[in-house]
């Protein structure tokens, strides 16, 4: 999230919303429109009692979507160096295939994938690796007993990691769907179009405008969480990125140098094939 973005959408609500008060202020009679203040202030309880619950129930949800993508890719790249270290347990020929091929698939996760899913325009698309990894095991029959135990390993493997990558992309796509943009947005207007009744010529101008900018300031703020939670992939503050594979990266190619282990990586430095 742009934090001068959302302090300017925050301070703009406000400032609207202020103005939409002091300019009903100047007609509004005495102790408000309201001839039982008491009565409409609970009446606004309810109101606002109800956009919190909601709010908040949707607020969670959305903190499981994001924290779910999250610990997706963690997951994903933990489970892609495991698959390295098991490929080295297959014949010579095969192991480097397959250590090449499993590089290529973190660095198209880390760039091409991550920029897909930053724009919103990462779906249910097969990772390109993913499908040469598959069509190198799928004719292969092991020889050993090691072997045998690698290539059941392998498969499990196989399995998490397209477990977790389902994990990463869900929240891509956001979760909250238009009409329950609607409605907040409607409940919003109600209580600002309620809030201007509160308005008393009677009382202090500053006091008025405490009373309609805190209310406008929290609610866009609850908002703009929501959308941040919504939408994970950003380059803002705090939005998800592909540390943990970057960093798994890293982590396969000391370890392939430590062993002297060469390999023929297929691919460039942002996952596309040579």
């Amino acid at each position: 999230m742009n934090l001068l973005l959302g302090f300017l959408i925050v301070a703009g609500a406000a400032a609207v919303t202020i103005g939409a008060m002091l300019l009903v202020r100047r007609r509004a009679p005495e102790g408000s429109y309201f001839s039982d203040g008491d009565r409409a202030s609970g009446v606004f309880g309810v109101l606002a009692t109800g956009f919190s619950v909601l709010l908040g129930f949707i607020i969670f949800l959305a903190f499981t979507s994001y924290d779910q993508s999250r610990t997706g890719a963690e997951t994903e790249a933990l489970v892609l160096v495991q698959q390295v270290e098991t490929a080295q347990f297959f014949p010579p020929n095969v192991a480097e295939e397959l250590t090449g091929q499993l590089v290529c698939y973190g660095r198209n996760v880390a760039n091409v994938e991550w920029d897909a899913m930053e724009s919103g325009t990462r779906g249910g698309e097969v990772n390109p690796w993913g499908v040469a990894l598959f069509g190198t095991v799928q004719d292969y029959e092991p020889d050993s007993a090691s072997e045998e135990t690698a290539y059941g390993k392998w498969l499990d493997q196989t399995s998490d990691r397209e477990e977790a990558r389902r994990d990463r992309v869900h929240g891509a796509a956001g979760i909250i769907p238009t009409p329950l943009w609607i409605v907040l947005f409607f409940i919003s207007g109600v209580i600002f179009v309620y809030m201007l009744f509160f308005a008393d010529r009677g009382e202090r101008a500053k006091t008025q405008a405490l009373l309609m900018g805190s209310v406008a300031a929290v609610i866009a703020t609850m908002l703009l969480l929501l959308g941040f939670l919504d939408d994970p992939f950003h380059g803002g503050v705090g939005g998800l990125q592909p540390v943990a594979m970057e960093r798994t990266l890293g982590a396969i190619d000391e370890a392939l140098a430590a062993i002297g282990a060469d390999v023929t990586v297929p691919c460039n430095a942002e996952g596309q094939p040579l």
